[in-house]
Formats: structure tokens, sequence, C-alpha cells
């Protein structure tokens, strides 16, 4: 009797957990659709047929709608399987292998986050991290100068890694999900960062699976210092050879009012040192309307445990004062680590295609120097 409940549960309820799956994407497809269909409608003006009120709210229930199946499928991870007793020794091993697999590819797909200093790696990071760059870019957009950034995500004592100090630069210029810093860095005149922040940070996460954080803070910049509040909710799925990331951030900084970004990841492996990346990100401000639009394919190289290669095609828009592309960009980015584990050089040589010159072609060569300490350096 024991026996055929196992079978039962192994045959009946792991397909009831991938319908569950499936469910939820496509319910997360619906919602992306309508969230392109309100794009359109801003595009082409015709959002003047629905009141303020209305489309704030309509915006934010795509918001919550988001983050709704998010949660439900964090809480549905651990699955039946609990509860159902151990599994037929067959049945063990396969999953087993599986497993494994995904673990190594979830690893190496950290790894490369973490070898970038990608922006994900800073959101999730479980170790205290610090990272400083001096960048300095040419060309396109480019006058020489050095910028000069950091931000520190540190561990507080005796809370159990759920509570953390911030500390960064310009914040409101470094925005949840947002996939371009190597595509469109920022140009100033100035080495100094516009403003400082520092904010304490809660958070709680399944490893490979879900994280989520909340912060406040004070942004710092003189007499014009003013208080920040963000939350992040990610969530990991395997499909088969890919995997499927959504991160679902919201924010309010006085600088810049209200927002919400949405960042949706698939990955996979095309050989032993290639990463395969599609990234979609849309951030919408409430104070002009507008949303904020890049879609990406990365390739990552891995040539040795010192160096790699990113190649990256993107393409960058807005949806006022109408939808349209903004920028093209191509672009390999050669990063070397430098000095023992955590001093790193990087070169990136892109090709833009703005509108603002009628997508004649504009050089940029970026540089950056980085310092990047975390527990595993």
């Amino acid at each position: 009797m024991h026996s055929a409940y196992q079978l039962t549960a192994c045959f009946v309820l792991k397909p009831l957990r991938v319908v569950f799956r499936i469910s939820i994407t496509i319910f997360l497809a619906v919602i992306f659709r309508v969230h392109s269909w309100l794009i359109v409608l801003i595009g082409f003006g015709l959002d003047c047929l629905f009141s303020k009120p209305f489309k704030r709210a309509i915006s934010w229930l795509l918001g919550m709608a988001l983050l709704a199946p998010l949660m439900v499928l964090s809480q549905e991870v651990s699955g039946p399987q609990d509860f159902i007793g151990p599994l037929p020794e067959a049945m063990t091993g396969v999953d087993a292998k599986r497993d494994n697999m995904s673990r190594n590819f979830v690893n190496w797909a950290k790894d490369m986050d973490r070898f970038f200093g990608d922006a994900r790696n800073y959101q999730e990071a479980n170790d205290s991290l610090l990272q400083m760059d001096i960048s300095r870019v040419i060309g396109y957009q480019g006058d020489g100068n050095s910028v000069l950034s950091f931000r520190a995500n540190v561990n507080l004592p005796n809370t159990e890694k759920k509570l953390r100090l911030l500390l960064e630069t310009d914040p409101d210029e470094n925005l949840a999900g947002n996939t371009t810093k190597n595509q469109t860095p920022q140009i100033t005149k100035s080495t100094a960062p516009k403003s400082y922040a520092a904010a304490l940070r809660y958070e709680k996460s399944e490893a490979e699976r879900w994280h989520f954080s909340t912060d406040g803070g004070i942004q710092l910049a003189g007499l014009a210092s003013t208080p920040f509040v963000r939350a992040r909710l990610s969530l990991a799925m395997p499909m088969e050879e890919w995997r499927l990331k959504v991160a679902e951030s919201v924010f309010w900084f006085s600088t810049i009012g209200t927002g919400e970004s949405t960042l949706i990841d698939f990955e996979r492996t095309l050989s032993k040192p290639f990463l395969f990346r599609v990234s979609s990100n849309a951030t919408w401000l409430k104070n002009t309307q507008n949303f904020d639009l890049s879609q990406s394919f990365s390739v990552f190289h891995t040539l040795d445990e010192r160096t790699a290669l990113l190649y990256q095609m993107s393409v960058i828009g807005v949806s006022q004062p109408q939808t349209q592309v903004s920028d093209y960009v191509i672009l390999m980015t050669y990063r070397y680590r430098l000095h023992r584990e955590w001093v790193f050089f990087e070169m990136s040589p892109q090709i833009h295609y703005p509108r603002v010159v009628n997508f004649q072609i504009s050089t940029l060569l970026n540089m950056r120097l980085e310092l990047l300490l975390d527990k595993s350096r």
C-alpha cells in the first residue's frame, strides 16, 4: 500500500506541480501582454481616454498581480513531496542528477554575475559585499573624465543575515533591474557623485529559488537630504535546459518620485564555457508617465579563471513622447582579474546607433578599474 501511495505521488502530484507552474507562467505572460498594450496606448496618445486615477490604479494592480504569483510560487517550491514520504529509489536518482545539473548551472550563472560585478549579484549576495569603481568614457557621450562610484552591502551581526546596512552613491540613478549600466554609463564632468545614501535592508530568501528584500534610507545631498524606500522580489524557475528568472521592484525617491521595474531573464548554457542570457527590462516612473525599455541578448564566455568576455546586442527605448527606439547597441566587454581576487580591469568597445543623431554610427570606449570585495574572494 505504501509503495502504491508513493507511486501515485510520483506520477500524479508531480505533474500537478508542473501544470501549476505552467499556469503561473501563462498568467505572467498575460500580465506582460497587458503591460505591453498599455505601452502602445500611451505611445499613440490613446491614454487620454482614461482618467489619471484609473491609469494609476491599473499600474499598481499590474505590479501587485506580478508580485502575487511570485509569492505563491515561493511557497510552492517545497511542493507536495515534503509530506508524501520518500520517493522510489529510481526516481530519487533521476531527481538527484537533475538537481545537481541545475545547481551547477545556477552556481555558474551566479559566478558570472559575481565576476562581472553585476547588479544581480549586489542585490542577492548572501555575504557582505563592497564594490568601488572608477570609469572613463571616450567617444560618444563621453568627455574623457573619470567617474567614481561605490556601493556596499554589509551584514549586521546577530541578525542571521536578515538585516543589512547599505551604502551607495546616486541610488536614484542605479534603479533595481537596470541592465544597461555597461551600455549607457553615467556621463558627468565631475568625479564626485551627486549624492550618497545609507539604508537599512531586511531580506529573506530560499537558495536558488526566491529572494525578497525591502529597505528604507536617506539620500544625502547636503541640505537637500531626503528619505527613500524600495522593495524587490525575484523568483527563479527551471524550465528543462533553461532557467527563467523574474524580478519585480517598486521604489520611491523624492528626486524622481514613485516607480516600478520589471526584469525577466532567460538563461541556458550553450557549452561549458558559454552562458546565454536574454534580458527584458521595463522601468516606469509616475512623475513622467514614461517607460524606459530595454531588450538585451548576451553571451558570457569564460576564457580562464582570470579572464572572461561578454558579447551583447541591445535595443533601448522609451514610451514618451511616443513608443520608439532611442538606441541600438553592440558591445564586447573584456574583463580581467588584475590582482589577487578583488581588483578587476574592464574594457568595453561599443557601437551605438542613437536616435539623436539619426541612427548614425557612434563609437564609444568604456574603461573601468574596479575593486570587488566579498567573502568568496
